[in-house]
């Protein structure tokens, strides 16, 4: 990309987000009247400030197909409620007792472990009721991306990737479980969000292929930054907790970081190639992905450029 083209769409990027986070605030389960602890956990976990991948994802695929952005905004929307409901449960003690998200307390570290666990099922259970509702969806079309989401929450997705990685984790493991694993519990929501962003578009069985393995490897490179980033030197650096690694065996621990870097990369380019298949050389789901999945030290645009990463705080669906 150009400078005039990243900063374009750095711009536009920015125009999204901010649709984004007023849908969401608008969108956000409210918990019944008088039950205020509750609600703010609701609030604060589905509202902390993140770059919104997910959904701009969702977004920005309907739109490259053609299809009302509006509508994918709010089906993304909820692809971003599980998220935040799955970042609540990583955290807790039992899980992988992380203490900082987003560059805040972590939600069982500020409103208890209790109050914690019951705003994730809020928060899942309103995710499923307003993709069930989006306007501007057939029914039919919402049954498919609820099913969608629903995939990506239980064994095949979260969940099986969740466990896999807690009684897994600390053994000597292949490499291609630990990326089955990566792939569960990372790209399970980006598959769901492109798909989602694909339905909205009513796009065909081919081009949703395509889409499901541009989402499959950028979630695997985006799983490897997250494990580089997690042996960095600062909390601060990434918003959450980290060395939260130390003692598991994953890809980086067992190839070490530069032979991950040039996974990464392999990654990227395998991502790019499925967009070109649907889109050509160029669309703004290139553009995301270039300016999302940036190896540290590595400009995204030309050197002549701002070098800024366009990175979620909390890299990666931990």
């Amino acid at each position: 990309m150009t400078c005039n083209e990243t900063d374009g769409f750095r711009t536009e990027a920015a125009a999204l987000i901010a649709r984004i986070d007023a849908r969401l605030a608008v969108l956000v389960p409210r918990a019944l009247p008088g039950q205020t602890g509750l609600d703010l956990a609701i609030r604060e976990s589905v509202l902390a400030p993140g770059k919104r991948l997910r959904p701009m994802m969702a977004a920005l695929t309907a739109g490259d197909l053609g299809g009302d952005e509006d509508v994918a905004v709010d089906a993304g929307c909820a692809v971003e409620m599980v998220h935040a409901a799955s970042l609540i449960l990583d955290d807790l003690p039992c899980m992988d007792d992380a203490t900082m998200r987003r560059g805040r307390p972590a939600a069982h570290v500020t409103h208890g472990e209790d109050v914690a666990v019951l705003s994730a099922i809020a928060i899942l259970s309103g995710a499923y009721e307003m993709l069930a509702r989006v306007e501007g969806l057939s029914p039919a079309a919402r049954l498919e991306a609820v099913t969608v989401l629903t995939r990506a929450v239980g064994v095949e997705g979260l969940v099986g990737g969740q466990f896999a990685d807690l009684r897994g984790g600390r053994a000597e493991r292949p490499l291609h479980e630990i990326a089955a694993t990566n792939g569960r519990k990372t790209g399970a929501l980006f598959l769901a969000a492109v798909e989602t962003g694909a339905i909205a578009a009513g796009a065909g069985e081919t081009t949703r292929a395509h889409l499901r393995g541009f989402a499959t490897e950028l979630g695997h490179a985006f799983q490897l930054l997250d494990d580089l980033l997690d042996g960095g030197p600062s909390a601060a650096t990434i918003g959450k907790d980290v060395n939260k690694d130390a003692g598991k065996s994953t890809i980086v621990s067992m190839l070490g970081r530069a032979s991950v870097e040039h996974r990464i990369e392999r990654h990227v380019e395998a991502a790019h190639g499925e967009l070109t298949s649907v889109f050509g050389a160029s669309s703004r789901l290139h553009r995301l992905t270039d300016a999302i999945v940036a190896l540290p030290g590595r400009p995204v645009a030309d050197t002549t450029c701002d070098e800024t990463r366009f990175r979620e705080p909390e890299a990666g669906a931990r």
